[in-house]
Parts: structure tokens; C-alpha cells; sequence
């Protein structure tokens, strides 16, 4: 078995069942069918390690991008994130969108980071990585003024009913199930999983957080994905093995195979 886990923060986890060594968290994903992980970028400050990370080991890819929480840090323009982006190892641009969970008041600047990042991503044809809470209508808005679906890419940790799982497919986005996928009373979610087109989803771990039962409440991995894979299959009454073909060729058919 081959999984992808297509959203992960590989600077931010827990390593300390793994004696504090990346690597080893990395081996442990890979014994049990992790095969590719694409670390995704959060703000400028960490991105040189994320890039470096998968500079380092060529099962990991990264994306370019800023949180749309993330405050006080630098400010990439579209043209620096267009420049950051021209690199191999580099599939993505984000993870971007909207959030007014955590985010009050004037949120403008956040409607403008994020037509930055769509326009990047327009420019240099690589996907894009939305996070999207408590923001649907002005994220999915924002996404067709800015006509994103020229160039497409993954509703990441996608929660939402199969109404807006519907907005987003026809927008040319492909839809990845997280942990929650696995929770009890993700109702509305596993609905979405067992219908969603078998060439449009993807899964993830988004680890450190969110882990999948019977680790919720712990530190996510990318192992776990594994745990995210088997919900689906159940769900879809089909194999873990299929999750794990279907979702890994819809992974390279969005971001391309690592050179």
C-alpha cells in the first residue's frame, strides 16, 4: 500500500516519541504505507525550514504560502511568492483563504492576502491549498472573482456538507478528509466522503493537529493518515488499498510527480 498524506507541518511535530529526530517519525510513516507528504507552508518565518525539509528527503514535497491566521510576520507580495514558488520541489501555493473563526474585526487584509496567493498561483500554474472556516460564501466568491478554477486545487480539511463539497467541485477543486472524517459526529462530513467523485479527493493528516480516533486529543503524524484512509474505505465499502490508489493518483494528477 502507497498513501500520500497531502497536508501535513512537519516543522511543528511532536517528536518526542521518536527521540526528537525527524527521521524517525518519517521511517515510521513510511513502514506503514506513507509514501509521499507534502509539507505545507504557514508563514515566511518557518518556510525555509519547510523548503529545506523537502530538500532533504525526496519523498516530501512543500508548498509557499501564508496562513490566513497568521499576523505580524512578513508579507509576501504576489510577485515574491511567484519567485519562491520557481522551484522543483515546490507544488503549491499555500495553504491560503479565509478564516473567521479565529480571526475578528476588518478582515480585509485577509480577502487581499488571499487574491495575492490566487493570482500567484494563476501565475505560476501550481494549485492552490485553501483553508476555509467560517468564511465559505466569501471564500468560494473570492475563488470564482479571481478565477481560480483556471488553475484548480485542494479544499484542505475539508468539514462542509455536500452542498458546498458541490460549490467547490465545480470551481475545479478536489476535496481532502482529515481526521474528522473520523469522528462520530462528522455526519454531515462522511456523507461527503462516501459521494464525493473517486477522482476528486484526496486525504491528510494536517498533523500535529487533528488526529484521527483512536488518537483524537493526541499529536497527529503522518502515519495516522493511515487511520483517515480506512474511515474512507469503510465508508465508500471499498478496499484501504483503493483509498490509497485512487487518492494517491489524484494527488499527482494535481501537483505533478516529485522530479
Amino acid at each position: 500500500m502507497f498513501l500520500i498524506d497531502s497536508h501535513c507541518h512537519l516543522d511543528r511535530l511532536d517528536l518526542s516519541p521518536y527521540e526528537g529526530k525527524l527521521s524517525n517519525a518519517l521511517d515510521y510513516a513510511n513502514e506503514v504505507g506513507v509514501g509521499h507528504m507534502l509539507c505545507v507552508s504557514i508563514n515566511m518565518e518557518n518556510f525555509q525550514a519547510v523548503i529545506a525539509t523537502a530538500k532533504e528527503y525526496d519523498f516530501i514535497s512543500a508548498s509557499v504560502g501564508v496562513h490566513p491566521n497568521e499576523v505580524g510576520g512578513h508579507e509576501p507580495g504576489t510577485e515574491e511568492l511567484i519567485t519562491l514558488a520557481d522551484d522543483e520541489d515546490i507544488v503549491a501555493i499555500g495553504e491560503t483563504g479565509l478564516d473567521y473563526f479565529r480571526s475578528e474585526g476588518d478582515l480585509s487584509w485577509q480577502h487581499e492576502r488571499f487574491r495575492r496567493h490566487i493570482a500567484a498561483s494563476r501565475e505560476t500554474k501550481k494549485p492552490l491549498i485553501i483553508h476555509m472556516r467560517d468564511a465559505t460564501d466569501d471564500t468560494l466568491r473570492i475563488l470564482k472573482e479571481e478565477k481560480a478554477d483556471e488553475v484548480g486545487g485542494v479544499m484542505h480539511c475539508f468539514v462542509e456538507d455536500w452542498e458546498v463539497a458541490q460549490r467547490a467541485l465545480d470551481l475545479n477543486f478536489v476535496i481532502s478528509f482529515s481526521g474528522i472524517v473520523t469522528f462520530k459526529n462528522a455526519k454531515e462530513l462522511q456523507l461527503v466522503a462516501k459521494n464525493v467523485p473517486q477522482d476528486k479527493m484526496l486525504v491528510e493528516t494536517d498533523s500535529p493537529y487533528l488526529a484521527p480516533v483512536p488518537f483524537r486529543g493526541k499529536s497527529n503524524q503522518p502515519a495516522y493518515v493511515v487511520n483517515v484512509a480506512e474511515k474512507i474505505a469503510e465508508l465508500r465499502d471499498i478496499s484501504v488499498e483503493e483509498v490509497a490508489e485512487l487518492t494517491t493518483r489524484n494527488y499527482y494528477n494535481l501537483f505533478g510527480k516529485p522530479a
